[in-house]
């Protein structure tokens, strides 16, 4: 399976998602490991960014794909209402239907104190979001996308800690975990 954990900067999936590898001995590819590379190279979201981000994203994606296919997969990213968003998000959605595997996804929901709360702790760096404003900006123009995964929680996480949002994950992926039918051709 493939659990993919969509959020708002800041709102813990890095976290989540390295207890969800852990406990479900799986691998986890968090969106910096795709995008800090772009960001070392060049101006963010230049022509330069965008082609260093979607080289970077080809590589670990064929990573994923030579996986065997019971070892779980957990991704986690931003993906919202952009045109950027919407090309990622299309890029998970292939990529689970390469694999075969379903494609849950979790949009990890909290409230905007707590998540600008999140956002300004000391463990965020390396290239992620840290500024409350831009993060005001950021969930203020662009939602959350959700749509085309074989099943969906939104889990507001703001009073969960990073190990009960993990095992809310994990107790619903149990349920909706089977295998996903390989696309037929018409």
């Amino acid at each position: 399976m493939m659990i993919h954990l969509n959020g708002y900067p800041g709102v813990g999936k890095l976290t989540v998602g390295r207890l969800l590898a852990q406990r479900l001995g799986g691998r986890l590819l968090d969106n910096h490991a795709i995008y800090d590379v772009a960001f070392a190279l060049a101006e963010f979201r230049s022509a330069a960014w965008d082609n260093l981000a979607r080289g970077v994203r080809e590589v670990a994606f064929a990573g994923v794909e030579a996986l065997p296919l019971e070892t779980p997969v957990v991704t986690t990213n931003a993906c919202s209402d952009s045109d950027w968003g919407r090309e990622m998000w299309q890029a998970m959605l292939d990529l689970a239907k390469r694999r075969a595997s379903p494609f849950l996804v979790v949009s990890m929901i909290c409230e905007p104190g707590e998540n600008a709360r999140r956002l300004c702790s000391v463990e965020r760096g390396g290239g992620k979001m840290t500024d409350p404003l831009a993060l005001e900006a950021y969930r203020r123009n662009w939602a959350l996308l959700e749509d085309g995964g074989d099943a969906l929680l939104r889990l507001d996480c703001t009073k969960l800690s990073a190990e009960e949002t993990a095992t809310a994950i994990l107790t619903w992926s149990a349920v909706n975990s089977g295998p996903r039918r390989p696309a037929t051709a018409s």
